[in-house]
């Protein structure tokens, strides 16, 4: 059964003051939250940043967050190491409390395993590396909007909507580019780049940009001074209305049928 939320905008799932911290699961020593970490931090809340591919606990309740957020990495959510099965059954937990979970690129193909759908390359091989363009739904733009037009991408896997799940913003050659279930969120994108980022990237990942799909590397830069603004300003939105969703509020979340 697929659910949405009536108005996102009276959705408020935390009390004024609350500011519970936001868990962050990271998959690399030098990984960051980037800008999603500024921006949380803007917006008064603090950063419980865990590591669980080093073995850093994962909380058996997120009572004590405001939300969680599962950010990306070089490997698949098809991939057999411990940590990867972990974190995947884990995400049953903010499912189940009905808590704010944020899945950006990895952490979203993760969600959308949770779920039982399908991670998998591109039937040609193909990859997004760089900036390419998305367009919101109209359940999308209801939820948030303006949504940019061009976001910043860097995967050659993707995923298939899971069951119930509601499509917000899709694409071309990787059709699924945001949903929502409930109140956890995925996100196939990259929002969370600074600049800084995405010199390390271009720089680390240089192979990769001879993938099929790739955008070389003054493309990125050269995508960035004209897109970056608006996907700077969406995020800080996105993120604000996204701690919102909360199991305090199901009253405001209806099955989609009985709205229709």
């Amino acid at each position: 059964m697929s659910i949405r939320l009536t108005n996102f905008e009276s959705a408020t799932g935390f009390e004024a003051g609350d500011r519970r911290p936001v868990l962050v699961l990271l998959h690399q020593d030098s990984s960051t939250p980037g800008r999603v970490g500024n921006a949380l931090r803007a917006l008064g809340y603090a950063l419980d940043i865990r590591r669980p591919r080093f073995n850093d606990p994962l909380p058996s309740t997120l009572d004590d967050h405001a939300g969680a957020i599962v950010f990306g990495g070089p490997m698949s959510a098809n991939d057999s190491d411990a940590f990867i099965r972990r974190e995947i059954d884990w995400i049953g937990l903010p499912l189940k409390e009905r808590r704010p979970y944020l899945g950006i690129c990895l952490g979203a193909q993760m969600l959308a395993r949770q779920l039982g759908a399908t991670v998998a390359p591109h039937p040609q091989g193909r990859a997004q590396i760089g900036y390419y363009p998305i367009r919101p739904t109209a359940a999308g733009r209801a939820l948030c909007g303006p949504w940019p037009a061009h976001v910043y991408q860097w995967h050659c896997e993707g995923f298939t909507l899971p069951r119930g799940g509601e499509l917000l913003a899709e694409g071309d050659e990787f059709p699924i580019q945001a949903f929502r279930a409930d109140t956890a969120f995925g996100l196939q994108f990259h929002p969370d780049v600074t600049h800084a980022m995405m010199h390390r990237w271009t720089t680390r990942g240089a192979a990769l940009l001879a993938l099929p799909g790739a955008q070389p590397r003054a493309a990125h830069f050269a995508g960035r001074a004209v897109h970056d603004l608006a996907e700077r300003t969406w995020l800080t939105a996105f993120l604000r209305n996204w701690l919102r969703h909360d199991r305090a509020h199901a009253a405001d979340i209806v099955p989609a049928q009985a709205a229709e």
